[in-house]
């Protein structure tokens, strides 16, 4: 009887093998019938959890088998299903959805009814929907209030509901400037119906009109505004802030010998950057960190294949923007540690719900993004939640990565509203860390905000205080920056810079997805803490250097083996890139200062070794993530150019972005300024790009254009 059973568990171990072995990745692209890609489609195989998103160029992967069947839906479209043969690649073309019902529709969770628009019908609906006068067959504001679409109990404080005008969300003004004439359908989706569609933003019901012909259709914000001749009136000051810092300038080997600075895996800087391009607005100066830009990007470098937990490359090209001079890139690629064994995780949610961050790209879009990260999430790991605004407070306690809908019906039940006491979250968040610290697993607070820290501690000398003291409890911590207008970017950069910590800026949901799903081990599990750089390069081959970047994490050359001086942290699988810009021995260069005369006192040492065949030596310093004793790599850096025409694609992409960064910061170190020469660059470099992020930069980098 034992042995039969045996062979019973070996059969079916052997059929879960079997399945498990045929499921592989399905990709394609998802477009309307014009060829116009469609970003955010939701792709998901039925009778099952397994989901993914459109990006921006309309592109998808899922893992399924064949025989699974896709289900395509998208607002405004047809639903569409594809069942998976043979094929790895299956591309959908999503018709529109015209179908003319000529009817309003109210759907609550109890129950959902459907009647012609009718003037008895709509006198019906004008009734059930409090605030939404309906005559001679369309909707139009009442006269003494708003629309409001609610049960007895009120959700929001302004119980306002999220309009939907031929499928893109629109503000209430523009809502009730529609011309009556024009509109075909009108839908009201209350409850779970509106919720389970259009998320949390939904809490207070939606309002669906679709036009005749679809006329508001693919209009941007502005182009709606002028075809419903709505003047705005002058926006309120920008009140968003960043730190002030002047780039780094060329040195010489002789008189500053060593460059040391810390790694820096953030890159808020360039998703904020894509904000401001895609909204047509200038870019502030500071707000522009270019190894923050660079470091956004993956590049293909070789997994570490000794003790260490990062592999170190180094390659050098000539400078794109200064013909005479060259570029040395350092690479650095963090071990990919395979899920299941990554150690168990501690995290607090640290959530800002006060009342700056009740719009839409802020706390509705600060819970959709969490729940991306409580996917990704095991029944080892635990979460607790703490929010603030007037004061801070314990929403969730601890509780397992397996119990999803308990962790997601507490997201959903923040709202936003009164003042920001900072300080207070970050005790409360880091209290209930160290409570439940577990001992070699991953301790993380993870902070939501817009940074706009206004009662308590709020200085950035008085935040940089505080957390230096919180991270030498061992808990790590991650920024989450959202919103614009007044968001403080300087605050953000400090905490995480200080904190033992990462900083991404979180701009729409397909950034959510990258941070903190697609790239969640990096994100999220540190496997080297306080990586230090330091690289002295030799005079005899190096005239002068500049680091391209890192302004705000250059250490003093003392500080490389004081293991009490913080550094950056490097995730599993995580790539780090630093460039340095390199006036080559004996070529003239107006970026050169005045040559001081020889010193009496410093004059350098000749050795009989010149070194004629090294450009620099280069050493690491890192400690491990619950350690406290640094670990030394050193390198030597061959004297190798490579023409530019002949460099990697990752050298020639990498330092294209930089050049825009640059750019963008109007330099006054680079000689050629050509958006056209930048472009050439970056599409010369574009090459394993199956998540479109470096066609996307292109095309940024095309619309900048208009604001530079």
């Amino acid at each position: 009887m034992k042995n039969v059973k045996l062979i019973s568990l070996a059969l079916s171990m052997l059929i879960c093998f079997v399945v498990s072995a045929q499921e592989r990745t399905i990709t394609g692209t998802i477009s309307d019938k014009s060829g116009q890609a469609l970003p955010g489609v939701n792709v998901q195989i039925q009778k099952t959890k397994k989901s993914a998103t459109t990006d921006f160029d309309g592109k998808y992967n899922i893992q399924a088998q064949k025989g699974d069947v896709i289900l395509i839906t998208f607002i405004g479209y047809q639903n569409q299903t594809k069942t998976i043969g043979d094929e790895n690649i299956i591309n959908v073309v999503l018709q529109e959805d015209n179908q003319s019902l000529q009817e309003v529709v109210v759907t609550t969770a109890m129950a959902s009814k459907k009647r012609k628009a009718t003037k008895s019908s709509t006198q019906m609906v004008q009734g059930k929907v409090a605030g939404v006068a309906i005559s001679s067959g369309y909707v139009q504001y009442a006269p003494s209030q708003s629309i409001v679409v609610r049960d007895v109990v009120s959700l929001s404080p302004k119980n306002e509901p999220l309009y939907i005008l031929d499928g893109v969300p629109v503000k209430s003004d523009q809502f009730a400037k529609i011309n009556p004439n024009d509109i075909q359908d009108v839908k009201v989706l209350k409850d779970k119906d509106a919720t389970s569609t259009y998320g949390s933003k939904a809490s207070n019901g939606v309002v669906v009109i679709d036009t005749k012909n679809g006329i508001y259709k693919n209009l941007t914000e502005k182009e709606l505004d002028a075809k419903l001749n709505i003047v705005h009136p002058a926006p309120t000051p920008n009140q968003e802030d960043y730190d002030a810092f002047v780039e780094n300038a060329f040195e010489s080997p002789k008189t500053a010998p060593l460059s040391t600075f810390s790694i820096d895996v953030d890159n808020a800087s360039y998703t904020n950057i894509r904000r401001f391009i895609n909204n047509g607005q200038a870019v502030p100066k500071d707000a522009v960190r270019v190894e923050e830009m660079v470091n956004f990007f993956k590049y293909n470098y070789p997994q570490p294949k000794d003790q260490h937990p990062f592999s170190i490359n180094t390659e050098l090209s000539d400078s794109p923007w200064n013909t005479k001079n060259q570029i040395l890139r350092i690479g650095l690629q963090g071990k990919n540690i395979a899920t299941e064994n990554l150690p168990a995780s501690n995290m607090v949610f640290l959530i800002d719900v006060s009342g700056s961050m009740e719009d839409d790209n802020k706390l509705p879009l600060l819970i959709q993004s969490m729940k991306i990260l409580v996917n990704e999430l095991r029944a080892k790991d635990n979460v607790a939640i703490v929010v603030y605004a007037g004061a801070a407070g314990l929403v969730l306690p601890p509780t397992s990565g397996d119990e999803k809908e308990t962790i997601n019906d507490a997201l959903e039940s923040l709202q936003a509203g009164g003042s920001t006491a900072g300080g207070a979250g970050i005790e409360l968040a880091y209290k209930i860390a160290a409570e439940n610290f577990i001992k070699d697993g991953n301790n993380r607070v993870i902070l939501a905000t817009d940074g706009d820290f206004n009662v308590g501690s709020s200085s950035n000398s008085d935040m940089e205080k505080l957390i230096e003291q919180k991270r030498k409890t061992g808990v790590f911590l991650t920024c989450l920056g959202y919103g614009m207008g007044n968001y403080k970017d300087s605050k953000m950069e400090t905490l995480a810079d200080k904190g033992n910590g990462n900083y991404a800026y979180i701009d729409n949901i397909q950034e959510a997805n990258r941070f903190l799903g697609k790239e969640f081990k990096g994100s999220m599990f540190a496997i080297a803490k306080d990586v230090k750089i330091q690289i002295e390069f030799n005079p005899k081959q190096v005239q002068a250097y500049r680091l391209i970047g890192y302004e705000n994490r250059k250490l003093r050359p003392e500080d490389f083996k004081n293991d009490a001086i913080d550094a950056g942290e490097l995730g599993s699988n995580h790539t780090v890139t630093a460039l340095y810009e390199i006036i080559p021995a004996g070529v003239e260069s107006d970026y050169l200062n005045q040559q001081p005369d020889a010193l009496k006192y410093t004059k350098v040492q000749e050795t009989a070794n010149n070194y004629n065949d090294e450009l620099a030596t280069i050493k690491f310093r890192y400690k491990k993530p619950d350690g406290d004793k640094s670990i030394e790599m050193v390198n030597v850096i061959p004297n190798k150019t490579v023409a530019l025409n002949k460099a990697s694609d990752d050298f020639k992409f990498s330092t294209a972005v930089a050049w825009f960064g640059l750019k963008l910061r109007d330099s006054k170190l680079i000689s050629n300024k050509s958006t056209t020469d930048i472009l050439k660059l970056a599409k010369q470099g574009l090459s394993r790009d199956s998540e479109g992020y470096k066609a996307e930069f292109i095309r940024l980098v095309e619309s900048a254009k208009n604001v530079l």
